[in-house]
């Protein structure tokens, strides 16, 4: 009687103990499927990040080159500006001489 009362119970402390690693299994799962989720949403979230600095910075490296860009062509017009007054001068003079003459 005795050998089936603790029969009995080895049986009732190996279900306690199938059911508490069935919970922990199950704890442990949950746990690593967040972890992932986390993981995921943190590389999401960095990818994002870099995306939006690498924007950022060819908008502002390409603001830099418009404004170069700029002023190179207002140095070439002033350049021919300067070239062409003379011209523009001599011409002036030379219609005016012929109008006159």
């Amino acid at each position: 009687m005795e050998l089936i009362k603790q029969i009995k119970e080895a049986e009732t402390q190996a279900q306690k103990i199938i059911e508490q690693a069935r919970a922990d299994a199950a704890k442990n799962a949950q746990h690593l499927r967040e972890k992932h989720q986390q993981t995921l949403a943190d590389a999401e979230q960095q990818r994002k990040k870099t995306i939006e600095d690498a924007v950022a910075k060819a908008q502002s490296q390409g603001l830099t080159e418009i404004e170069n860009l700029k002023a190179q062509a207002e140095k070439q017009r002033q350049k021919l500006r300067d070239k062409v007054a003379d011209k523009i001068a001599d011409a002036v003079t030379t219609v005016t001489d012929y109008l006159k003459g």
